[in-house]
C-alpha cells in the first residue's frame, strides 16, 4: 500500500486532525470560560489569532493534501473564523475610524450576533456530514452548534438590553465543546502512535 502511495505521488504525513483539534479546543476553552465569567477577558485573543486561527490554517491545508474534503473544510473554515475575530477585536480596540462604525455597544453586539449565525449556518450542514466520520467527531460538530445557537440568541439579546444569561450558557456549552474536542484531539494522538485504536471515537451514525 505505501509503495502504490508514493507511486501515485502522494506523501505520507502525519494526521492533522490531532493538532487541528486541539487548536479548536484551547482556544474554545478560553473565549468560552470568559463567556461563562471565570476567565478574564483578553487572554484569548492571541491564541485565537495564533493558535486558534494560524494552526488550524495550516491543519486544513495539511487536510487537502490527504485529500481529506472534510478536514480541509473545517479546519480552515474555523482557522479564517478565529484569525478573523481575533483581528476584529485588536482593530477595534486600536483603531478609533474602526471602532467608530458601531454607533453603541448594542450595534456591536448585534454585528456579533450576525458573525455567529453565520458560521452557525455554515456548521449546520458540517454537524449532518460529522454524523458519517465518528461519534466523537459527530458530537464535536454538535455540541459546537449548539454553543453557536445559545451566542446568537445571547448577542441579541444583550443588543437590546436584554440579559446577558444566553451569553453565559453558550459560555458554559463552549467549555463542554472544548472538553469533547480535547478527548478527540487525544484519542487522533494516541491511537496514531498505535497499529490499533486505543481511545474510542465510536462508529459513524450513517453512511454508505
Amino acid at each position: 500500500m505505501a509503495e502504490a502511495t508514493e507511486e501515485r505521488g502522494f506523501s505520507r504525513v502525519a494526521d492533522p486532525a490531532p493538532l487541528g483539534l486541539a487548536a479548536f479546543a484551547l482556544t474554545t476553552f478560553l473565549l468560552s470560560g470568559h463567556n461563562a465569567t471565570f476567565i478574564p477577558d483578553g487572554i484569548w485573543i492571541g491564541a485565537a489569532i495564533f493558535y486558534g486561527g494560524l494552526i488550524q490554517l495550516l491543519a486544513g491545508m495539511q487536510e487537502f493534501k490527504n485529500r481529506n474534503v472534510f478536514g480541509s473544510t473545517a479546519f480552515a473554515t474555523y482557522g479564517g473564523f478565529w484569525l478573523s475575530l481575533g483581528v476584529f477585536v485588536v482593530l477595534i480596540s486600536t483603531n478609533t475610524t474602526l471602532y467608530n462604525v458601531f454607533k453603541d455597544s448594542a450595534e456591536l453586539h448585534n454585528a456579533l450576533a450576525w458573525f455567529i449565525l453565520a458560521f452557525a449556518i455554515f456548521n449546520t450542514y458540517m454537524v449532518l456530514w460529522a454524523s458519517r466520520l465518528n461519534l466523537a467527531t459527530f458530537a464535536v460538530f454538535l455540541t459546537l452548534e449548539i454553543t453557536e445557537i445559545l451566542l446568537v440568541i445571547g448577542f441579541f439579546l444583550v443588543a437590546h438590553g436584554k440579559t446577558d444569561f444566553w451569553l453565559h450558557a453558550g459560555g458554559w456549552s463552549g467549555i463542554v465543546t472544548a472538553a469533547v474536542a480535547w478527548y478527540a484531539s487525544a484519542a487522533g494522538v494516541v491511537n496514531g502512535m498505535s497499529t490499533k485504536k486505543i481511545v474510542p471515537v465510536g462508529k459513524a451514525l450513517w453512511g454508505e
